[in-house]
């Protein structure tokens, strides 16, 4: 007797397309740390039923980037310095084993992608920043032969653009991040597998401690402004 299998209610690729819509929104700041989302409203604005915004929902629960809200509905999580600490710990391992792996390929990035990102760096785009970002480190893991690695860090750059976006609406990216990427990338083509191994730690590590350093700031001011545009109620103290 062949094995009874229950109907799909909704289509898969709709559900991701919901995912990836509210993700986009989130990670771009369209959607701020904290606000409140109902399926109704996101229903409404994506012109889709309710219920492919409900598993679209439970999948961002499931990732880390809603959070149950008070009362009903669910908002998106905040951005915390610490949390991104750990995220970079995690993908500064990926990374290093990435350009270990490449190096003994002497793998050698495509020079437009290099330019690319010194282009972007200079502009004021923050998404073609992150993207050239992205795209050179993708580059490595794709190099390395393992396709483990870059299906290991894929979930924790989702939540490393986010952070990245934050701060780069108000910073731009330093193009001095192209010369440590144009390093790694001249060790990785000539074979140094330590010095590739090496300079991938130190960048990810710099990194780290930049944007960790930069979005506490941000959080503070943001936290201050919100403070102080808030009226006082009643019966406070001035």
């Amino acid at each position: 007797m062949p094995a009874q299998l229950l109907s799909i209610e909704v289509a898969p690729d709709l559900v991701d397309q919901v995912y990836r819509a509210l993700l986009g929104a989130i990670s771009s700041g369209a959607l701020a740390p904290g606000e409140r989302l109902t399926q109704e409203d996101i229903a409404a604005r994506l012109s889709v039923s309710r219920q492919p915004v409900l598993q679209a929902l439970r999948l961002l629960k499931k990732d880390g980037f809603v959070q149950d809200a008070p009362g009903r509905g669910v908002l998106v999580a905040p951005l915390e310095a610490e949390a991104m600490r750990k995220v970079y710990q995690v993908r500064g391992a990926l990374d290093v084993l990435a350009a270990r792996l490449a190096a003994q390929q002497r793998f050698r990035i495509d020079p437009k992608l290099m330019e690319r990102g010194r282009r972007a760096a200079r502009g004021r785009n923050v998404e073609a920043m992150i993207d050239a970002d992205v795209a050179f480190h993708q580059a490595i893991y794709a190099a390395s032969g393992n396709p483990l690695i870059g299906q290991s860090a894929d979930p924790h750059w989702r939540h490393l653009r986010r952070a990245m976006g934050a701060v780069l609406q108000a910073e731009p990216q330093r193009e001095s991040l192209w010369d440590e990427h144009e390093a790694i990338a001249d060790a990785i083509a000539a074979g140094d597998v330590e010095r590739a191994a090496r300079l991938s730690d130190e960048h990810v590590s710099c990194a780290s401690d930049a944007l960790a350093e930069r979005l506490a700031q941000q959080l503070a001011r943001m936290a201050s402004a919100s403070a102080s545009a808030t009226p006082a109620k009643k019966g406070d103290k001035a």
